[in-house]
């Protein structure tokens, strides 16, 4: 006897802690420059395209810009979905200023690596590989337009408030990832 067909209905897909780190950096950027900042910023995605982000608040910071995006993970049961993910950007002051160098810094909730063997060194903050160029793709966009030619030398700090909580429910712990999430991302997509 043939099962009758079930209906399905089509899931909605989201967006990864990572996409959401890289809107963000970018409306802490415009804030940072004094710059007029969108409602929502366009974020190039790893695999080419874009999705449109919208900032959940952005405004200046002491010497930098603060921005953040609530994380939308479509239908899939992921605990970040709602989250915030926020960024704070200032310039880096010392060094050679001849380099490009954007230094990544674990703010509140944002994990670090304890443990060898994963894709990131020991002591350094939870923000994997492919959301690092998303980052640096998402500031150097504005950069670029704003400063041809001059080396982009910016401090980035991702900050998740409630994080270290969110991460007891994640693989992070056993991982050797402590003090909060991840920032993941390969496609930056959410598939449920």
């Amino acid at each position: 006897m043939a099962k009758p067909p079930r209906s399905r209905k089509e899931l909605r897909q989201g967006f990864s802690t990572g996409t959401a780190a890289a809107a963000a950096v970018q409306g802490a950027l415009l804030e940072l420059l004094e710059l007029p900042c969108p409602e929502t910023v366009e974020v190039d995605l790893p695999g080419g395209g874009s999705l449109s982000i919208p900032l959940h608040y952005h405004r200046r910071n002491g010497n930098g810009g603060l921005a953040a995006v609530i994380k939308d993970a479509g239908d899939d049961p992921d605990v970040t979905n709602g989250a915030e993910i926020g960024a704070r950007v200032w310039l880096i002051e010392v060094g050679n200023r001849a380099k490009e160098e954007v230094q990544f810094q674990a703010g509140e909730g944002v994990g670090r690596v304890t443990k060898p063997g994963l894709a990131l060194a020991v002591g350094e903050p939870a923000i994997n590989p492919v959301p690092r160029q998303m980052i640096r793709r998402s500031l150097g966009k504005v950069w670029k337009e704003i400063f041809p030619g001059k080396p982009m030398r910016l401090n980035v700090e991702i900050i998740v408030p409630r994080g270290e909580e969110m991460a007891r429910h994640t693989l992070n712990p056993r991982l050797g990832i402590l003090g909060g999430i991840s920032i993941l991302g390969t496609t930056g997509l959410v598939k449920p």
